[in-house]
């Protein structure tokens, strides 16, 4: 039913319009929409699978307009604020499905957004937590082995833990308290990579284990999140451990040339002689990304075929001691004795993402992350240390 807005001067309603006063139209959209004055009194409805906006255009509205809007389909709504156009909240401008608000305005360029029903901190949050890469082995008397990833430790559910181990738990956020991320940086040549944590005075730390460092001429491999492979040397071939629900161990070479460092997902050398392990992949921001793989190792005397840097996966075939892809926790590819160089490569920088419902509170604190939303999530990526919190 159509309501009689708005009242004319000397305007006689009937009884059907006086009924009607009470019900508001709604404006059904499926695609992102800019609201119109004629929105004034209605409900909007957002019926969109895909995460959409409702923008607030500058001089639209009076003092006092107010709009319901409202999400129906499994699409995020994001009430967006045009040019020149602040639009003010106590909680999130991101309406979840089935979540609403009122749209008030308080000028022709400045709103106020009530979300229905109130809003919660969310219970728990889901996390992804990488280590530094260790660094690639290296030494003149043998090729170097491949640096181990940094351990791999997730919440995210459906989604697989390091060393293919028992998945994590979301932790419970507790109001009031500011939680310290910490994003471990890799290691250089023949030193391990340091471990990422999150914190907090209401958790139990999460922490990842640094990978580690690849064996050389006269280090042994260290174990780690995942552990280094052996360097081609006689007495320093046996790949190091890596460590339970974090990550797999280090390759075992044979001869004079190194192995590939452990990565998240599998041990070094499982795909060749030489290959660092390989990482897992993760949707943790809404886009499938693949870290935490271990380093390729050297071939003794062939400088083109040095050790690659893990990522995604470690490789061969690469510069001399390639570096681990930065906030991968990928391990550095070991050093080859022919080139002169004997550098391997450095680990990559860890990473720390921690994701939360959209239809909760946002936090309060965020400092060190970058902040982007899926239809279902915020998602904070701290590619650098920083810290999070909720308001008590």
């Amino acid at each position: 039913m159509t309501t009689p807005f708005p009242f004319t001067q000397g305007q006689v309603l009937t009884a059907a319009q006086m009924n009607a006063i009470t019900t508001l139209p709604i404006n059904n959209q499926t695609a992102s929409y800019v609201a119109l004055v004629g929105d004034v009194g209605k409900r909007i409805v957002m019926n969109v699978a895909s995460a959409n906006t409702v923008t607030i255009n500058n001089s639209v509205f009076s003092q006092g307009d107010s709009i319901f809007i409202s999400s129906k389909g499994a699409g995020a709504t994001t009430v967006t604020a045009g040019a020149g156009v602040t639009i003010n909240t106590a909680g999130s401008l991101v309406i979840a499905q089935h979540g609403g608000g009122t749209l008030v305005a308080t000028s022709a360029s400045v709103f106020t957004f009530f979300p229905s029903g109130g809003i919660t901190n969310p219970s728990t949050a889901e996390f992804l937590v990488i280590a530094g890469g260790g660094g690639g082995g290296s030494g003149a008397g043998g090729a170097g082995g491949g640096g181990g990833a940094g351990g791999y430790r997730n919440s995210v559910s459906g989604e697989s833990q390091g060393g293919l181990g028992v998945l994590d738990t979301p932790f419970s956020v507790a109001g009031g308290v500011t939680y310290t991320v910490t994003v471990g940086g890799g290691g250089a040549s023949n030193t391990s990579g340091t471990a990422s944590s999150i914190a907090g005075s209401s958790i139990t730390t999460i922490t990842s284990t640094g990978g580690g460092r690849g064996g050389g001429n006269s280090t042994n491999p260290a174990t780690g999140g995942s552990g280094g492979g052996g360097g081609g040397q006689s007495g320093f071939r046996t790949g190091a451990a890596g460590t339970a629900n974090e990550g797999f161990a280090g390759g075992t070479t044979a001869d004079t040339s190194g192995a590939g460092g452990g990565g998240a997902g599998e041990a070094g050398n499982t795909d060749g002689v030489r290959n660092g392990g390989d990482g897992l992949s993760s949707s943790i921001t809404g886009t499938a990304v693949t870290r935490g793989g271990g380093g390729g190792a050297a071939r003794r005397g062939v400088e083109s075929n040095a050790g690659a840097g893990g990522g995604a996966e470690g490789g061969q075939d690469s510069a001399v001691g390639g570096n681990g892809t930065v906030n991968t926790g990928g391990g550095g590819g070991g050093g080859d004795p022919a080139s002169g160089g004997f550098a391997g490569g450095s680990g990559g920088k860890g990473v720390v993402i921690i994701r939360q419902p959209v239809g909760n509170k946002y936090p309060t604190t965020v400092t060190g992350a970058s902040v982007t939303a899926t239809a279902t999530h915020f998602v904070f990526t701290f590619n650098d240390s920083g810290t999070i919190g909720w308001a008590a």
